[in-house]
Protein backbone atom coordinates (compact mmCIF):
# COMPACT_ATOMS: atom_id res chain seq x y z
CA UNK A 1 0.00 0.00 0.00
CA UNK A 2 1.52 2.87 -1.27
CA UNK A 3 0.04 6.69 0.14
CA UNK A 4 0.62 9.12 -2.82
CA UNK A 5 -0.05 12.87 -3.05
CA UNK A 6 -2.78 14.43 -4.40
CA UNK A 7 -1.74 16.98 -7.06
CA UNK A 8 0.79 14.35 -8.63
CA UNK A 9 -1.54 12.01 -8.86
CA UNK A 10 -3.75 14.55 -10.21
CA UNK A 11 -1.17 15.60 -12.98
CA UNK A 12 -1.35 12.07 -14.05
CA UNK A 13 -4.56 11.08 -13.69
CA UNK A 14 -4.90 14.66 -16.58
CA UNK A 15 -2.33 12.89 -19.06
CA UNK A 16 -4.17 9.91 -18.82
CA UNK A 17 -7.04 10.89 -19.63
CA UNK A 18 -5.82 13.87 -22.50
CA UNK A 19 -3.75 10.85 -23.69
CA UNK A 20 -6.87 9.33 -24.69
CA UNK A 21 -8.23 11.86 -26.63
CA UNK A 22 -9.67 14.96 -23.83
CA UNK A 23 -8.93 18.34 -24.79
CA UNK A 24 -6.62 19.94 -21.54
CA UNK A 25 -9.55 21.34 -20.15
CA UNK A 26 -11.85 17.83 -20.31
CA UNK A 27 -8.74 16.01 -18.86
CA UNK A 28 -8.47 18.53 -15.72
CA UNK A 29 -11.72 18.75 -15.05
CA UNK A 30 -12.23 14.60 -14.95
CA UNK A 31 -9.30 14.28 -13.37
CA UNK A 32 -9.70 16.67 -10.16
CA UNK A 33 -13.41 14.83 -9.74
CA UNK A 34 -11.83 11.53 -9.77
CA UNK A 35 -8.84 12.69 -7.07
CA UNK A 36 -11.05 14.76 -4.83
CA UNK A 37 -13.00 11.52 -4.72
CA UNK A 38 -10.12 10.22 -3.16
CA UNK A 39 -9.17 12.38 -1.23
CA UNK A 40 -12.64 12.28 0.52
CA UNK A 41 -12.54 8.95 1.22
CA UNK A 42 -14.58 7.57 -1.45
CA UNK A 43 -12.02 5.54 -3.43
CA UNK A 44 -14.71 3.56 -4.83
CA UNK A 45 -15.50 6.43 -7.14
CA UNK A 46 -12.11 8.01 -7.83
CA UNK A 47 -8.75 6.78 -9.85
CA UNK A 48 -9.10 3.33 -9.70
CA UNK A 49 -12.01 3.80 -12.24
CA UNK A 50 -9.18 5.13 -14.81
CA UNK A 51 -9.04 2.27 -16.56
CA UNK A 52 -12.24 1.37 -17.50
CA UNK A 53 -13.16 5.10 -18.22
CA UNK A 54 -9.77 4.72 -21.35
CA UNK A 55 -10.92 1.04 -22.06
CA UNK A 56 -14.23 2.11 -22.63
CA UNK A 57 -12.92 5.13 -25.08
CA UNK A 58 -11.04 2.31 -26.50
CA UNK A 59 -14.31 0.73 -27.10
CA UNK A 60 -15.89 3.59 -28.45
CA UNK A 61 -18.44 3.65 -26.00
CA UNK A 62 -17.15 6.86 -23.36
CA UNK A 63 -16.80 9.98 -25.74
CA UNK A 64 -14.15 12.39 -25.24
CA UNK A 65 -15.14 15.87 -25.19
CA UNK A 66 -18.76 15.67 -25.64
CA UNK A 67 -21.54 17.85 -23.85
CA UNK A 68 -25.20 17.86 -22.99
CA UNK A 69 -27.75 18.10 -25.51
CA UNK A 70 -31.01 20.21 -24.40
CA UNK A 71 -33.62 17.74 -25.46
CA UNK A 72 -36.76 19.34 -24.38
CA UNK A 73 -36.61 22.93 -22.48
CA UNK A 74 -40.28 23.42 -20.27
CA UNK A 75 -39.01 25.86 -18.15
CA UNK A 76 -38.47 24.75 -15.06
CA UNK A 77 -38.72 21.02 -16.72
CA UNK A 78 -35.38 19.67 -18.70
CA UNK A 79 -35.05 16.92 -20.44
CA UNK A 80 -31.05 16.45 -21.25
CA UNK A 81 -29.14 14.13 -23.20
CA UNK A 82 -25.54 13.37 -22.17
CA UNK A 83 -24.06 11.79 -24.98
CA UNK A 84 -22.52 9.49 -23.66
CA UNK A 85 -20.01 11.69 -22.75
CA UNK A 86 -17.69 12.04 -19.58
CA UNK A 87 -19.89 12.20 -16.70
CA UNK A 88 -17.33 14.51 -14.97
CA UNK A 89 -18.40 16.83 -17.45
CA UNK A 90 -22.20 16.05 -18.32
CA UNK A 91 -23.06 15.86 -14.61
CA UNK A 92 -21.46 19.74 -13.94
CA UNK A 93 -22.65 20.71 -17.31
CA UNK A 94 -26.54 19.37 -16.22
CA UNK A 95 -26.20 20.79 -12.45
CA UNK A 96 -25.37 24.23 -14.09
CA UNK A 97 -28.46 24.49 -16.33
CA UNK A 98 -31.21 23.11 -13.44
CA UNK A 99 -28.76 25.53 -11.02
CA UNK A 100 -30.01 28.40 -13.23
CA UNK A 101 -33.25 27.69 -13.69
CA UNK A 102 -34.22 26.69 -10.14
CA UNK A 103 -32.29 30.41 -8.96
CA UNK A 104 -34.76 32.19 -11.43
CA UNK A 105 -37.89 29.89 -11.01
CA UNK A 106 -37.88 28.77 -7.68
CA UNK A 107 -37.27 24.55 -8.75
CA UNK A 108 -36.02 22.70 -11.54
CA UNK A 109 -36.53 19.09 -12.04
CA UNK A 110 -33.50 17.81 -14.93
CA UNK A 111 -33.94 14.60 -16.14
CA UNK A 112 -30.51 13.69 -17.86
CA UNK A 113 -30.03 10.28 -19.38
CA UNK A 114 -27.54 8.65 -21.57
CA UNK A 115 -24.19 9.85 -19.45
CA UNK A 116 -21.49 7.75 -19.10
CA UNK A 117 -20.48 7.03 -15.47
CA UNK A 118 -21.40 10.12 -13.31
CA UNK A 119 -19.31 9.50 -10.90
CA UNK A 120 -19.59 10.98 -6.93
CA UNK A 121 -23.24 12.03 -6.99
CA UNK A 122 -22.15 14.21 -3.75
CA UNK A 123 -20.47 16.38 -6.31
CA UNK A 124 -23.64 17.11 -8.33
CA UNK A 125 -25.20 18.09 -5.02
CA UNK A 126 -22.29 20.13 -3.21
CA UNK A 127 -22.71 22.41 -7.32
CA UNK A 128 -26.15 23.19 -6.04
CA UNK A 129 -25.61 23.86 -2.59
CA UNK A 130 -22.65 26.15 -3.22
CA UNK A 131 -25.33 28.35 -5.34
CA UNK A 132 -27.48 27.88 -1.82
CA UNK A 133 -30.39 25.19 -3.31
CA UNK A 134 -31.43 22.17 -2.14
CA UNK A 135 -31.42 19.38 -4.54
CA UNK A 136 -32.18 15.73 -4.39
CA UNK A 137 -30.76 13.23 -6.91
CA UNK A 138 -31.98 9.50 -7.87
CA UNK A 139 -29.51 7.46 -9.98
CA UNK A 140 -29.26 4.34 -11.98
CA UNK A 141 -27.06 2.67 -13.69
CA UNK A 142 -27.21 0.44 -17.34
CA UNK A 143 -24.95 -0.97 -19.81
CA UNK A 144 -23.77 -3.84 -17.40
CA UNK A 145 -25.12 -7.39 -16.06
CA UNK A 146 -27.39 -6.80 -12.20
CA UNK A 147 -25.18 -6.31 -9.15
CA UNK A 148 -27.80 -5.83 -6.30
CA UNK A 149 -30.40 -8.39 -5.11
CA UNK A 150 -33.94 -7.22 -3.92
CA UNK A 151 -34.81 -7.69 -0.47
CA UNK A 152 -35.28 -11.56 0.00
CA UNK A 153 -33.85 -12.67 -3.40
CA UNK A 154 -31.07 -15.11 -4.57
CA UNK A 155 -30.19 -13.39 -7.46
CA UNK A 156 -29.29 -9.79 -9.01
CA UNK A 157 -31.69 -7.39 -10.43
CA UNK A 158 -30.18 -3.94 -10.79
CA UNK A 159 -27.54 -1.63 -9.94
CA UNK A 160 -26.37 -0.09 -6.27
CA UNK A 161 -28.78 2.90 -7.63
CA UNK A 162 -27.16 5.96 -5.73
CA UNK A 163 -29.22 8.23 -3.69
CA UNK A 164 -28.42 11.72 -2.91
CA UNK A 165 -30.26 14.77 -0.90
CA UNK A 166 -27.82 17.90 -0.82
CA UNK A 167 -28.81 20.85 1.89
CA UNK A 168 -26.63 24.50 1.72
CA UNK A 169 -24.85 25.75 4.51
CA UNK A 170 -25.86 28.17 6.96
CA UNK A 171 -23.66 30.91 7.69
CA UNK A 172 -20.56 29.56 8.99
CA UNK A 173 -21.36 26.13 8.76
CA UNK A 174 -20.97 23.22 6.25
CA UNK A 175 -23.83 21.89 3.71
CA UNK A 176 -25.31 18.36 4.61
CA UNK A 177 -24.27 16.17 1.98
CA UNK A 178 -26.04 12.98 2.30
CA UNK A 179 -24.76 10.79 -0.69
CA UNK A 180 -25.21 7.12 -0.72
CA UNK A 181 -25.63 3.86 -2.45
CA UNK A 182 -28.52 2.19 -1.87
CA UNK A 183 -26.27 -1.13 -1.96
CA UNK A 184 -24.52 -1.72 2.13
CA UNK A 185 -21.46 -0.97 -0.01
CA UNK A 186 -20.74 0.32 -3.41
CA UNK A 187 -19.92 -2.05 -5.87
CA UNK A 188 -16.14 0.03 -6.14
CA UNK A 189 -15.93 -0.76 -2.44
CA UNK A 190 -15.99 -4.25 -3.36
CA UNK A 191 -13.01 -3.86 -6.26
CA UNK A 192 -11.10 -2.19 -3.71
CA UNK A 193 -11.44 -4.44 -0.70
CA UNK A 194 -10.82 -7.54 -3.59
CA UNK A 195 -7.68 -5.51 -5.11
CA UNK A 196 -6.36 -5.08 -1.35
CA UNK A 197 -6.99 -8.84 -0.63
CA UNK A 198 -9.35 -8.30 2.57
CA UNK A 199 -12.77 -8.80 3.32
CA UNK A 200 -15.45 -6.49 3.15
CA UNK A 201 -18.50 -5.84 5.94
CA UNK A 202 -20.30 -8.68 7.21
CA UNK A 203 -24.09 -8.62 5.51
CA UNK A 204 -22.80 -6.99 1.68
CA UNK A 205 -22.79 -9.72 -0.18
CA UNK A 206 -24.41 -13.46 -0.80
CA UNK A 207 -22.78 -15.76 -2.74
CA UNK A 208 -24.48 -17.55 -5.99
CA UNK A 209 -26.23 -19.99 -3.68
CA UNK A 210 -27.38 -17.09 -1.59
CA UNK A 211 -25.57 -17.89 1.43
CA UNK A 212 -23.84 -14.50 3.38
CA UNK A 213 -20.40 -14.18 2.06
CA UNK A 214 -17.58 -11.23 3.39
CA UNK A 215 -15.12 -12.75 0.20
CA UNK A 216 -15.30 -9.51 -2.15
CA UNK A 217 -14.09 -12.36 -5.36
CA UNK A 218 -17.61 -13.56 -5.65
CA UNK A 219 -18.51 -10.54 -7.62
CA UNK A 220 -15.88 -11.01 -9.83
CA UNK A 221 -15.94 -14.84 -10.72
CA UNK A 222 -18.96 -17.12 -12.77
CA UNK A 223 -21.15 -17.70 -11.42
CA UNK A 224 -21.45 -14.00 -9.84
CA UNK A 225 -22.58 -13.58 -6.27
CA UNK A 226 -24.66 -9.82 -5.58
CA UNK A 227 -24.32 -7.14 -3.23
CA UNK A 228 -27.47 -6.68 -0.56
CA UNK A 229 -28.98 -3.40 -0.29
CA UNK A 230 -28.86 -1.53 3.28
CA UNK A 231 -31.44 -1.51 5.90
CA UNK A 232 -32.86 -4.86 4.29
CA UNK A 233 -36.56 -3.61 2.85
CA UNK A 234 -35.94 -0.18 3.29
CA UNK A 235 -32.72 0.16 1.02
CA UNK A 236 -34.29 -2.54 -1.46
CA UNK A 237 -37.48 -0.12 -1.83
CA UNK A 238 -35.70 3.10 -2.72
CA UNK A 239 -33.12 1.00 -5.32
CA UNK A 240 -36.68 0.21 -7.06
CA UNK A 241 -37.32 3.85 -6.28
CA UNK A 242 -34.79 5.30 -7.68
CA UNK A 243 -34.59 2.58 -10.80
CA UNK A 244 -38.15 3.87 -11.69
CA UNK A 245 -37.76 7.73 -11.48
CA UNK A 246 -34.19 7.52 -12.92
CA UNK A 247 -34.44 5.26 -15.32
CA UNK A 248 -38.21 4.75 -16.32
CA UNK A 249 -39.36 8.49 -15.89
CA UNK A 250 -36.41 9.94 -17.62
CA UNK A 251 -36.50 7.50 -20.55
CA UNK A 252 -33.32 6.31 -19.88
CA UNK A 253 -33.82 2.60 -19.44
CA UNK A 254 -33.99 0.54 -16.40
CA UNK A 255 -32.39 -2.79 -14.89
CA UNK A 256 -34.48 -5.10 -17.34
CA UNK A 257 -32.65 -7.98 -19.69
CA UNK A 258 -32.33 -5.96 -22.50
CA UNK A 259 -30.90 -3.12 -21.22
CA UNK A 260 -28.21 -5.47 -19.53
CA UNK A 261 -24.92 -5.16 -21.91
CA UNK A 262 -21.48 -5.44 -21.01
CA UNK A 263 -18.84 -2.72 -21.75
CA UNK A 264 -20.10 0.11 -20.44
CA UNK A 265 -21.25 1.88 -17.42
CA UNK A 266 -24.81 4.24 -18.47
CA UNK A 267 -26.04 6.59 -15.70
CA UNK A 268 -29.29 8.17 -15.54
CA UNK A 269 -30.60 10.74 -13.30
CA UNK A 270 -33.43 12.66 -12.15
CA UNK A 271 -32.49 16.17 -9.84
CA UNK A 272 -34.65 18.19 -8.17
CA UNK A 273 -33.07 21.29 -7.36
CA UNK A 274 -35.36 23.63 -4.96
CA UNK A 275 -35.12 27.33 -3.96
CA UNK A 276 -35.54 28.10 -0.25
CA UNK A 277 -36.44 31.58 -1.18
CA UNK A 278 -39.54 30.64 -3.24
CA UNK A 279 -40.56 28.44 -0.41
CA UNK A 280 -41.87 30.35 2.92
CA UNK A 281 -39.00 32.77 5.12
CA UNK A 282 -35.71 31.87 4.12
CA UNK A 283 -34.24 33.26 7.32
CA UNK A 284 -36.63 30.76 9.16
CA UNK A 285 -34.96 28.18 7.09
CA UNK A 286 -31.12 29.13 7.27
CA UNK A 287 -32.12 29.61 11.22
CA UNK A 288 -33.74 26.35 11.72
CA UNK A 289 -30.62 24.91 9.95
CA UNK A 290 -28.29 26.00 11.97
CA UNK A 291 -29.41 25.43 15.00
CA UNK A 292 -31.28 21.69 14.30
CA UNK A 293 -27.37 20.46 12.90
CA UNK A 294 -25.65 22.28 16.31
CA UNK A 295 -28.15 20.41 18.48
CA UNK A 296 -27.80 17.08 16.54
CA UNK A 297 -24.11 16.95 16.78
CA UNK A 298 -24.17 18.60 20.66
CA UNK A 299 -25.59 14.50 21.75
CA UNK A 300 -23.05 12.60 23.83
CA UNK A 301 -20.91 10.18 21.56
CA UNK A 302 -21.51 6.60 21.99
CA UNK A 303 -18.65 4.67 23.45
CA UNK A 304 -16.30 4.12 20.56
CA UNK A 305 -16.97 7.01 18.95
CA UNK A 306 -14.97 10.37 19.03
CA UNK A 307 -18.28 12.77 18.48
CA UNK A 308 -21.30 13.37 16.39
CA UNK A 309 -21.03 13.83 12.69
CA UNK A 310 -23.54 14.91 10.22
CA UNK A 311 -23.22 13.48 6.45
CA UNK A 312 -20.61 15.80 4.63
CA UNK A 313 -18.42 15.52 7.94
CA UNK A 314 -16.53 12.17 7.52
CA UNK A 315 -15.40 13.56 3.60
CA UNK A 316 -14.54 17.25 5.18
CA UNK A 317 -12.42 15.02 7.65
CA UNK A 318 -11.06 13.07 5.08
CA UNK A 319 -10.07 15.66 2.66
CA UNK A 320 -7.58 17.27 5.74
CA UNK A 321 -5.93 13.88 6.97
CA UNK A 322 -5.68 12.46 3.15
CA UNK A 323 -4.36 15.98 1.76
CA UNK A 324 -1.94 16.05 4.64
CA UNK A 325 -0.70 11.89 4.42
CA UNK A 326 -1.54 11.21 0.57
CA UNK A 327 -3.99 9.00 -1.05
CA UNK A 328 -3.57 5.12 0.00
CA UNK A 329 -3.61 3.01 -3.15
CA UNK A 330 -2.83 -0.32 -3.39
CA UNK A 331 -0.17 -2.33 -5.68
CA UNK A 332 -2.98 -3.63 -7.90
CA UNK A 333 -4.45 -0.65 -8.49
CA UNK A 334 -1.57 1.62 -8.80
CA UNK A 335 -0.44 -1.32 -11.33
CA UNK A 336 -3.22 -1.25 -12.92
CA UNK A 337 -2.70 2.63 -13.17
CA UNK A 338 0.53 2.10 -14.84
CA UNK A 339 -0.57 -0.28 -17.54
CA UNK A 340 -2.97 2.10 -18.42
CA UNK A 341 -0.87 4.92 -18.40
CA UNK A 342 1.42 2.81 -20.90
CA UNK A 343 -1.74 1.88 -23.15
CA UNK A 344 -2.59 5.97 -23.89
CA UNK A 345 1.60 6.26 -24.62
CA UNK A 346 2.98 7.48 -21.20
CA UNK A 347 5.97 5.51 -20.28
CA UNK A 348 5.54 3.09 -17.19
CA UNK A 349 8.47 4.96 -15.49
CA UNK A 350 7.41 8.75 -16.43
CA UNK A 351 3.79 7.78 -14.77
CA UNK A 352 6.04 6.52 -11.62
CA UNK A 353 8.23 9.84 -11.50
CA UNK A 354 5.06 12.27 -11.75
CA UNK A 355 3.59 11.01 -8.50
CA UNK A 356 4.72 11.66 -4.98
CA UNK A 357 5.25 8.44 -2.37
CA UNK A 358 4.68 9.85 1.21
CA UNK A 359 4.45 6.80 2.48
CA UNK A 360 4.53 2.53 1.89
CA UNK A 361 2.62 0.05 4.46
CA UNK A 362 2.44 -3.00 4.09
Amino acid sequence: MQNIGAGGLQDLICAMVEGAGSNQEEAEQVSANLVKANLMGHDSHGVHLVPRYLENVRNNVLQPNAHVTVESDLGPILQLHGNMGYGQIIGAEAMELGVSRASEMGVAIVALRFSHHLGRIGAWGELCAKAGLVSIHYVNVVGHIPLVSLFGGAEARYSTNPYCTAIPAPPGGAPIVLDMATSKIAMGKVAVAHNKGVEVPEGSLINPNGASTRDPGVMFRDPRGALLSFGDHKGSGLAIVAEILSGALVNGGTCTPPNQTTGTIQNNMLTIIINPKFLGDEDFFVKELAEITDYVKSAQPARGVDKVLVPGDPERISIVNRGRDGIPLDDTTWGSLVDAAVSVGIPAETASNMVEILSVSH
